[in-house]
């Protein structure tokens, strides 16, 4: 594949991180937006479900969380990583709000005659250790993850988009992953069934963005060519805790 920084239509400045973060730019609270609404989305609706697809059980989550990291592989490459670095605050934010609102409203009394409760606990009532598990992991895996791409970034000098897209989920999703699994189901489940589901939906979660990896050309594409910009993350402070630039 050919890295999409060379089918611009227009002229593309590399600028550093330090520079990126104190840029504005057109569509970057767009994406914000996007990533959180699809984190928050797939955590809420698509993890209460169980599916099966040819014999397989999963959480249905899984076909759409991965979504959240694509974008966040976008939003380090486009933006960079201070960037994506409020990105992941404003999701992790987002997060705690909605387990919050959800502990809320489950824990009101049932006004008499409505029979949903039972239903209602059933979708939102998730316990503290699964909603605890799910930000920490989001949290720490989305760091890391942004943090791979933007260094292979530029140990590649900005070719084979495709070796850092998938090279950052590879180690995000297993951050991910490895914090998730143990922290919500050990001592519910048996060892081997955390072991084998955690290193089940980390491969599948990899899978997903080898698959998307010719939206990612497209899509990185696109935004570079429409903001003009191509950051590169030399000089940038990779703290998770880093002052904020403004932007």
């Amino acid at each position: 594949m050919t890295d999409p920084i060379s089918h611009s239509d227009g002229p593309i400045a590399h600028i550093d991180g330090k520079a990126g973060a104190r840029r504005h730019f057109r569509y970057f609270d767009y994406m914000m937006a996007a990533f959180v609404a699809i984190l928050l989305l797939s955590n809420l609706i698509g993890a209460s479900k169980l599916a099966t697809l040819d014999g397989y059980t999963f959480g249905a989550g899984i076909l759409f969380f991965p979504l959240s990291y694509v974008l966040g592989d976008v939003l380090t490459e486009v933006y960079g990583y201070a960037n994506a670095r409020r990105c992941v605050w404003m999701g992790f934010g987002a997060m705690v709000f909605m387990a919050f609102m959800s502990w809320a409203v489950v824990a009101m009394p049932p006004a008499d005659g409505w029979n949903g409760q039972a239903a209602y606990e059933s979708v939102f009532g998730s316990t503290w250790r699964i909603v605890a598990a799910s930000v920490l992991a989001f949290w720490a895996g989305e760091f890391v993850n942004s943090f791979v791409l933007a260094k292979m970034k530029i140990l590649t000098g900005g070719k084979h988009l495709w070796t850092r897209t998938i090279g950052s989920t590879f180690f995000g999703q297993a951050v991910d992953s490895a914090i998730f699994y143990p922290i919500a189901f050990l001592g519910v489940w048996s060892n081997e069934q955390v072991l084998t589901v955690l290193v089940t939906n980390w491969a599948l979660k990899v899978l997903w963005e080898v698959v998307l990896t010719p939206v990612t050309y497209v899509v990185v594409g696109f935004f570079k060519t429409r903001e003009g910009v191509d950051v590169y993350d030399t000089g940038t402070d990779f703290s998770p805790f880093a002052k904020a630039e403004s932007v």
